[in-house]
């Protein structure tokens, strides 16, 4: 595989996880996508917003790209979790469109860069970095803040799906999955 088929595979795979993650909120209804169902808070928007500043910082900062906003999360002043929730004065859309222009800053730098391009990690202690390493990183961040995002949208109405509800997952089965639910917790039980 050349290193350009590599660096295309590892984009659209960030592409679809961005995607995935986007599409946990759709349908929603605005106290919904920030109610924390945890209890360390996990929420849907505070995923996304995260997620923003993940894209701003490694794809911007790391490679003297910098995004042009300020985003909470990235100032070692910050509150801690900042980049973790949706404030009062923060809307969903505002929140979405800081997520496509990380996003499409991000995608900038992916496509301007060759996948051995060197970067330096600030908050990893000025760690040098390649591109190809901070694409992986990226990747793994945002493919397990969709399965965050996974269990915190069953949970608010049971739907669940790979990019959006619904789409790749039998809904609506009530009885099946109580039954699987069941055959689960008696094998658990057997070990109790």
């Amino acid at each position: 595989m050349s290193e350009l088929d590599a660096k295309a595979n590892l984009h659209e795979y960030l592409r679809e996880a961005r995607e995935a993650l986007l599409g946990k909120l759709d349908e929603l209804p605005e106290h919904d996508v920030r109610r924390p169902l945890v209890p360390t808070g996990t929420n849907l928007l505070g995923l996304v917003k995260h997620m923003s500043a993940m894209a701003a910082g490694y794809f911007g900062e790391v490679f003297d790209r910098p995004f042009p906003e300020f985003l909470a999360g990235l100032r070692e002043d910050d509150e801690p979790n900042a980049d973790m929730w949706a404030t009062a004065e923060e809307s969903r859309e505002d929140i979405v469109g800081t997520w496509h222009r990380a996003w499409a800053h991000a995608d900038a730098t992916i496509e301007a860069l060759a996948i051995d391009a060197p970067g330096s990690v600030r908050w990893w202690g000025d760690t040098p970095v390649t591109l190809h390493l901070i694409m992986v990183h990226v990747l793994a961040e945002l493919n397990r803040h969709v399965g965050h995002a996974d269990i915190v949208r069953e949970l608010l109405d049971g739907r669940v799906g790979w990019r959006r509800p619904g789409d790749n997952m039998a809904e609506g089965d009530e009885a099946w999955w109580a039954a699987y639910r069941e055959k689960l917790e008696a094998t658990a039980r057997a070990f109790a």
